[in-house]
């Protein structure tokens, strides 16, 4: 016998486990608002399966998918859930209070909506004296709304949608996609309805290095890489793309003057510092792969410690 749950949340999960202790720790706080829902934890091969972190929490099911990618594991979740609305949150994500509350009221009252993203933002070490990695992740990393609104997808990170709507578009892609990109534009393209919901907050800590940061935008540009690759027109677009990303700092720097995400003089310092060590990097990283390729080599990382 199906419980009636109001709502399943996903998260899949890769060799994070205290992370993901402390991400269903926020998963049931939100129990204190009445909403009743289950978790389910999807391990994409872990040297150890999270069970210790999952022990305490009431319903929830552990699950395993050995495919490799955040994508497998989501679907993996999505074909077991028993609620009519599924909820996506990543494992190193902290649900902000209200944010069970607020999906499944929109989904309630707002019955053409079809999928939802809701805000991210990071979580700070201190928020008083963040440091340049923070500051500009504050800015850049997770523009939650644009994405919705500009781009017409939700980052899988804060995502919500009918279960009945994920069986008609179809599973996410796999290790080789930007599985939240092309899940969201292919779901929008077949005429359904996105809304961007700032109650339903995350936050999400910022990459510890700049290693870690450019090893995210190396995946990324990757991706963009291989809808370019064996097209000489193309391949020129792309070298005129390397160089405005060389120049892009300079008009960026109106923005982070401009930004609410952060404040003072100091932080905003520290963020155009960064902006500018990361857009240099994903130049060159642009230039290398037009001269030799091989972007399989950045694509199959996606998670933060396999890098």
């Amino acid at each position: 016998m199906n419980v009636p749950f109001q709502l399943s949340v996903i998260v899949p999960h890769l060799n994070e486990p205290e992370d993901l202790r402390r991400c269903l720790r926020s998963l049931n706080a939100q129990r204190e608002s009445g909403i009743s829902f289950e978790i389910i934890v999807v391990d994409n091969g872990s040297k150890e399966m999270p069970k210790a972190a999952c022990s305490d929490v009431p319903d929830l099911r552990l699950e395993r998918e050995m495919v490799p990618g955040p994508g497998p594991a989501r679907n993996l979740g999505a074909s077991v859930a028993r609620a009519e609305v599924l909820a996506f949150i990543d494992s190193d994500c902290i649900a902000q209070p209200g944010w069970a509350h607020a999906i499944v009221a929109l989904m309630t009252e707002r019955p053409d909506i079809d999928l939802v993203g809701g805000d991210i933002g990071v979580l700070m070490v201190d928020p008083r004296r963040p440091s340049a990695i923070e500051a500009y992740e504050s800015i850049y990393s997770y523009r939650a709304r644009d994405y919705v609104e500009r781009y017409g997808f939700a980052a899988t990170g804060n995502m919500a949608v009918r279960a009945q709507v994920f069986r008609t578009v179809g599973p996410f892609g796999g290790i080789g996609t930007m599985e939240d990109t092309e899940w969201g534009q292919r779901a929008t393209a077949q005429g359904k309805r996105i809304a961007f919901l700032p109650e339903a907050r995350v936050l999400t800590p910022s990459c510890k290095t700049f290693a870690e940061l450019a090893c995210r935008w190396d995946r990324h540009v990757a991706h963009e890489f291989r809808k370019v690759s064996g097209s000489r027109t193309a391949m020129l677009g792309w070298l005129a793309g390397c160089t405005a990303v060389v120049v892009s700092p300079l008009a960026e720097s109106f923005r982070i003057l401009r930004t609410d995400r952060i404040s003072g003089a100091r932080n905003r310092l520290l963020a155009l510092v960064c902006l500018t060590r990361i857009r240099l990097h994903r130049a060159w990283r642009m230039l290398d792969l037009a001269l030799h390729g091989d972007a399989g080599r950045f694509v199959e990382r996606w998670n933060r410690e396999g890098a």
